[in-house]
């Protein structure tokens, strides 16, 4: 892979993106009326979790009774896929909207290809992802992982709303226990299932509100951190590779799409 890929900048109206192929093909920035919505830094932006999402317990899966290993990323266990560690390839930039893709290699056991589009709008952003296979079918997940910052400089921590229809129970070690539950209260770093689709809406008092939505129906709510807070649709739970699997075969691919629209307020 490539690794001299160029930032793609996308401008409509006040509304301005830009994504770093090179890096993980992560959103490296989306401002909003001149307004940065995303923690900055290489971590940070919107990184897409692919081929798999959240922790898979102690890097093991299995497709049928062949098991696969995966590197140890975040011990005990294998985290966030492959995808934001990858120097993406920019297959077309138009006016409103770019595609990106890498081919899967190893670790990943399978062969594959991976394309994420970004279409922006004055007011709203919509990310899609699909993945095909080369050969086999394989399980796999995808998803996208923003760093929303917690506060857009007016002085007012940011307000998350969601109504779940139940919480994916934590275990001691990350992952869900398979047990659901009524949710909680925050703080989170909990996976919640919404089979109607996700829909969480991002309030800035006095600023900003920005909704996350996808027919995907789980969503990572993340905010244990100072900085920022993470709203994560994804198109299976933590450790789905093992738990959930959604298989990608030759002749159907994993596709999966979030829309992110705001207003001021």
């Amino acid at each position: 892979m490539s690794s001299s890929e160029k930032d793609v900048r996308l401008s409509v109206g006040d509304a301005e993106l830009t994504v770093s192929p090179a890096d993980g093909c992560r959103i490296s920035s989306l401002r909003i009326g001149g307004t940065e919505v995303l923690r900055q830094g290489e971590q940070y932006g919107c990184f897409p979790m692919v081929p798999w999402c959240g922790r898979t317990e102690n890097g093991l899966f299995h497709n049928g009774d062949v098991p696969h290993r995966l590197p140890l990323n975040s011990p005990p266990h294998a985290i966030h896929g492959t995808g934001r560690d990858t120097a993406w390839r920019t297959a077309r930039v138009g006016e409103r909207e770019a595609a990106f893709y890498y081919d899967l290699a190893d670790p990943w056991p399978y062969p594959g290809r991976v394309t994420q589009t970004f279409e922006l709008s004055e007011d709203s952003l919509t990310l899609a992802f699909g993945i095909e296979t080369y050969g086999d079918s394989f399980p796999a997940q995808a998803g996208w992982h923003p760093w929303f910052l917690r506060d857009l400089g007016g002085g007012k921590n940011v307000e998350i709303a969601f109504d779940a229809a139940w919480q994916e129970e934590r275990g001691e070690n990350h992952l869900p226990t398979g047990r659901r539950i009524p949710p909680l209260p925050g703080p989170w770093d909990d996976c919640f299932g919404m089979p109607d689709g996700v829909d969480v809406t991002l309030t800035w008092p006095e600023q900003l509100q920005l909704t996350v939505k996808s027919r995907a129906e789980w969503v990572v709510i993340y905010d244990e951190q100072a900085e920022a807070v993470c709203v994560e649709p994804q198109s299976g739970p933590p450790n789905g590779l093992n738990t959930a699997p959604r298989y990608v075969t030759p002749i159907e691919p994993l596709e999966i799409a979030t829309t992110w629209n705001w207003r001021r307020l």
